[in-house]
């Protein structure tokens, strides 16, 4: 089996992170906590989990730069050490860490189909238990799923799931730097130039923060929509501009 990293994105989430890192560690001892700048509290329990345990590695923004941000920053750290590949996992409690090895073995050599990115669908099938989604937030996914698969000639179901594994190579080969929620965006729009094999994993559906915020502006649904579309419009921008040809 390849070795692969596990990281995990946390933004001020005391209320999680214990249990969901203890959870984790049943299922892998490679594990990466990005602390993107936490002020709840989060930051002096890991300080105090390092000091008592000693099981995870704890990098800290010294102030929050976005959920892309934070990724970017694991990447980074994946490809700095002796990796085959890099998970990641959210730290609210609505992924199941238990999965960690599926998502390892879909991305390993030999898996097949071969996958570069393997991606959870929260969609791809059902669940017994699973949440319904908060309506605005299912429309806006399904429609910038669709547009994303009609822009870059994908097959997605669910652009936005934060439960992915990576390989070193398709970590080589992707470069983000959009910060926030709409990282995931840039990222297929750059798989999709390098040509990257993309497979998504079936996960439950599982909503605990319904009034979740996307920070000012973005908390209103017609909003978040125009500016994940100019996120994939300056995403493609850039990937054009990148092009042999057009280099200047």
């Amino acid at each position: 089996m390849p070795r692969f990293l596990t990281a995990l994105p946390v933004y001020n989430e005391v209320a999680h992170v214990s249990a969901v890192l203890d959870e984790v560690l049943r299922h892998t001892s490679d594990v990466l906590v990005v602390d993107d700048g936490s002020t709840d509290g989060t930051s002096p329990l890991l300080a105090a989990r390092i000091e008592r345990q000693g099981d995870v590695r704890v990098i800290r923004h010294p102030r929050n730069q976005g959920y892309g941000a934070a990724l970017a920053t694991a990447f980074r750290e994946a490809l700095a050490g002796p990796w085959d590949g890099l998970v990641t996992i959210d730290c609210d409690g609505q992924h199941q860490p238990r999965l960690i090895p599926d998502f390892v073995a879909a991305a390993a050599p030999t898996a097949i189909p071969r996958a570069d990115i393997v991606s959870g669908s929260r969609y791809l099938r059902r669940f017994p238990g699973d949440s319904e989604p908060p309506a605005a937030r299912r429309r806006i996914n399904a429609e910038i799923t669709a547009e994303i698969n009609q822009r870059l000639g994908l097959r997605l179901t669910d652009a936005f799931c934060g439960f992915k594994s990576y390989t070193r190579r398709a970590l080589e080969r992707l470069h983000v730097t959009e910060t926030g929620y709409a990282m995931p965006l840039e990222l297929w729009v750059q798989a999709a130039a390098a040509g990257l094999d993309v497979v998504e994993l079936p996960v439950p559906l599982v909503y605990l923060d319904l009034a979740r915020s996307f920070g000012g502006s973005l908390d209103d649904a017609a909003t978040r929509l125009a500016y994940y579309r100019c996120v994939l419009d300056r995403a493609e921008a850039a990937v054009a501009a990148a092009a042999p040809g057009n280099a200047t």
